[in-house]
């Protein structure tokens, strides 16, 4: 979808279109961050993530609407219905992307003819823009639907790969963020191409299983199936610990549930994982074990969003009793770079103004070390309660599935 969320403002109110408009946080204070703009509101240069005063400076005329997500929830709700009538194969991805499998939707017509339709009908029922890119896989359908917007479709063959994609900074590449792309240049690769003919074990080295996958996309290549279900992956990553004393402290407690996070945190960035669930698991000394599982407003994936919400399912949940055992486990999990947060106003400011701080904080560990700088959290723990030895668990099966949820 084009500039979703200003396109659904335009839609719910027509006066708007054609003005450069802009969603926001905060429109009476200067420290709103943009949560998204028209294309009329780009042409100034305004953008994602910029300071509300440094866009009104841009453009004086901007007109600031503050987010409203159940018209967004139910937009995206329509826009899907209307995919699902030209395949049953639809993977929504985000609250405004998502991938059709048309193999067997031959008697629809061609598919630039489906994907004609598909653009026309959710413009006329809707009054909504999208960019369709037709490939014969899902990283060319994503490379391809960004190449035209607004209103664009793009047809992608296996055969124009070299000619369209490899000349591009390796930056632009679908699945390759910020991070990952300096970490490429680091060792010569600066475009696609350069990507695509890399020494595969140097980049497994240097970026793990990913770089292999990576370095495959750049050359064409992902096996990956539309899968409807992929939104309702119950894939799990946690940890737990039993304790080397029966514990009724609750500050000892949360202090257990601090280091979990840290231990949950490392293994979701080694993946690559976000997490749309969080749950915990409370052992009491009695054996008596409970479950409980929260869904996040938005993805998870940092140390404190994890802590946040163990710990209030925690104080919810514990009865007072003395506890043997804890743990907490991140499900639903996606892929980081393609979460696209539905964020709330207050959320999406905190992300934006933490984010120069977390990238000085890993660049610093990145020259000196990762024990240079670190979390106050971390040095209580050190000096709190200690991991007993082989009892720490890395629950590697979905056990909230079948349990209550919040």
């Amino acid at each position: 979808m084009n500039s979703f969320y200003a396109s659904v403002e335009m839609a719910y109110d027509p006066s708007l279109k054609g003005k450069p408009l802009a969603i926001a946080g905060n429109p009476e204070e200067r420290r709103g961050i943009i949560v998204t703009c028209s294309y009329e509101a780009r042409s100034f240069g305004v953008k994602t993530t910029m300071p509300l005063w440094e866009a009104k400076k841009l453009c004086p005329q901007l007109i600031i609407k503050t987010p409203n997500f159940e018209r967004y929830r139910a937009a995206s709700s329509g826009m899907f219905d209307i995919l699902r009538q030209f395949s049953d194969l639809v993977e929504p991805v985000s609250i405004d992307e998502g991938y059709v499998d048309i193999t067997e939707s031959k008697d629809l017509g061609s598919p630039l003819f489906i994907a004609e339709t598909i653009q026309k009908r959710i413009l006329e029922q809707l009054d909504l823009p999208c960019s369709i890119g037709i490939a014969p896989n899902k990283f060319l359908a994503k490379m391809a639907s960004d190449m035209k917007k607004p209103m664009g479709i793009t047809i992608l063959r296996k055969r124009d790969v070299s000619r369209i994609l490899w000349p591009l900074d390796v930056g632009e590449m679908h699945g390759v963020g910020k991070k990952t792309a300096e970490k490429l240049e680091s060792i010569g690769i600066r475009t696609i191409a350069d990507l695509a003919g890399s020494n595969e074990i140097q980049i497994k080295a240097l970026l793990g299983i990913n770089g292999a996958r990576l370095r495959e996309r750049a050359n064409g290549v992902d096996r990956r199936p539309v899968d409807p279900e992929s939104i309702y992956d119950f894939k799990s990553i946690g940890n737990s610990t039993t304790l080397p004393r029966d514990i009724a402290n609750q500050q000892e407690l949360l202090k257990v549930l601090d280091k979990l996070a840290d231990q949950v945190e490392a293994r979701m960035k080694r993946k690559q994982v976000v997490s749309t669930i969080l749950g915990i698991t409370i052992r009491y000394n009695d054996r008596k074990t409970i479950n409980r599982s929260h869904k996040l407003d938005n993805p998870a994936g940092r140390k404190e969003e994890i802590i946040e919400a163990a710990k209030a399912l925690f104080i919810k949940n514990w009865n007072g009793n003395p506890v043997r055992l804890l743990g907490i486990t991140a499900t639903g999990l996606m892929e980081a770079e393609s979460a696209v947060k539905q964020l709330d106003l207050f959320s999406y400011e905190q992300e934006a103004e933490k984010e120069h701080l977390v990238q000085t904080v890993s660049k610093l560990n990145e020259k000196f070390g990762k024990s240079i700088i670190g979390r106050a959290s971390s040095h209580l723990n050190q000096q709190g309660i200690r991991k007993s030895s082989g009892n720490d668990t890395s629950f590697n099966k979905d056990f909230l599935q079948n349990k209550k949820q919040d």
